[in-house]
């Protein structure tokens, strides 16, 4: 053996002998070892950034190197073609599609007489139902009448005007001229749903009576866009059913526990809510018409020269001392004291009936969507079957037989 055997004992197998490093090998060597180093690269890469952010600044071009161009851009003024000017015209009259368009509901009613009712919630620009009145409609006189108010503790009330001018005169709706069978419906409830109130103002016959609630925000509004459209108007009074306050029809309610003078400030805040009403119809209240309380109220309602009417929910009360003479009517039929599309059109069928053999017939209803689609459905071809109608007012007025249009 040439080598000595601690040398083949101690050197790993297969790795050459080492050989003595001259100066150039040693100096590489050393290198290699430092750059191996991870701060010395750390120290590289921050030198290799810092100098691309100093170029950066320096050079004050972030997208340095990309291609680029600059454009000038002038701005010319539009040509304007010549047009040789025309000989003046002799005036003629505007066409239609010349007058400018109204821009509001309360604008085209001003100016035109139409009534212009939108679906709730809807804007301006979506689909508007028109009904136009016919030339020959009866027109209701304007509300309020200077003749018939009076300033009150809660507003404005109606009253007797002289020479015992009344409300209920001049504030109805005229009956036209016919003869046959008369029927009479009276509408309630109005004035709070919005799509309920349009849906009656524009839907239904003119000739049918609304009542308004005092409760509604645009109550005021939605009665005039009524008598607008000729419906003659009502204001219900909220009283004290049977069953209060388990069933309660709101504030201001006429009670029977409560005194004259209390009752008589209610009546006063409800009179105040809205003008041009030619009577009072009840809201609830069958235990207060059944009560020797009530009688102040009829008579309070008689001396502004206004009427009443029973809307016919409640039970029939006894006899009411009437000493003031107050008109007073009751509704013999309820058409929807049952909510279903054939219970209504059976009592639509009744009054009609009731109507053909006793002259007259007056019904009342609730406003709501389903009543009035069924009233509308039924009164599109009266005219055909020799039914008219007529306003509520016919059968306070006198101009109904006194057995339905009378209490007393």
């Amino acid at each position: 053996m040439t080598e000595p055997a601690d040398d083949i004992l101690t050197r790993p197998l297969g790795v050459a002998e080492a050989q003595p490093a001259g100066p150039d090998r040693g100096r590489l060597a050393g290198l290699r070892a430092r750059a191996r180093d991870p701060r010395v690269v750390a120290g590289l890469l921050a030198a290799a950034l810092a100098g691309a952010v100093g170029l950066v600044l320096a050079l004050g071009d972030p997208r340095g190197g990309e291609p680029r161009v600059r454009v000038a851009i002038t701005l010319r003024e539009p040509s304007r073609a010549v047009v040789p000017e025309a000989p003046p015209a002799a005036p003629v009259a505007a066409s239609p599609a010349a007058i400018p368009q109204q821009r509001s509901a309360e604008e085209v009613e001003t100016a035109s007489g139409v009534t212009v009712v939108r679906p709730a919630g809807s804007a301006p620009s979506e689909a508007v139902v028109i009904r136009v009145p016919p030339a020959n409609a009866p027109r209701l006189a304007p509300a309020p009448d200077a003749r018939l108010i009076e300033p009150g503790r809660h507003g404005l009330m109606p009253r007797l005007g002289d020479g015992r001018v009344r409300a209920l005169d001049v504030y109805a709706r005229p009956e036209e001229p016919g003869t046959g069978p008369r029927i009479a419906i009276l509408v309630t409830g109005l004035g709070i749903g919005q799509s309920a109130t349009a849906a009656a103002t524009v839907r239904l016959p003119p000739a049918i009576s609304l009542a308004f609630t005092p409760y509604g925000a645009e109550t005021e509004r939605a009665a005039a866009r009524a008598r607008d459209a000729g419906h003659e108007v009502f204001l219900q009074v909220p009283m004290e059913p049977f069953d209060y306050p388990d069933s309660d029809p709101g504030p201001q309610t006429l009670l029977t526990a409560l005194k004259g003078p209390e009752n008589a400030d209610r009546l006063a805040w409800a009179l105040a809510r809205f003008p041009g009403y030619v009577g009072l119809v009840n809201l609830m209240g069958a235990k207060l018409m059944a009560d020797p309380a009530f009688e102040p109220v009829l008579r309070e309602i008689g001396a502004r020269g206004l009427g009443f009417v029973d809307d016919g929910t409640g039970p029939k009360p006894a006899a009411t001392p009437n000493k003031a003479h107050t008109p007073l009517a009751r509704a013999e039929i309820v058409l929807d004291a049952v909510a279903r599309p054939d219970a209504i059109d059976a009592e639509l069928a009744r009054a009609e009936a009731q109507a053909r053999s006793g002259g007259f017939a007056l019904a009342s209803a609730a406003g709501t969507l389903l009543t009035v689609e069924r009233i509308a459905r039924w009164a599109r071809d009266l005219d055909a079957r020799g039914i008219r109608l007529v306003p509520v007012s016919v059968a306070l007025r006198g101009g109904a037989p006194k057995r339905v249009s009378r209490a007393e």
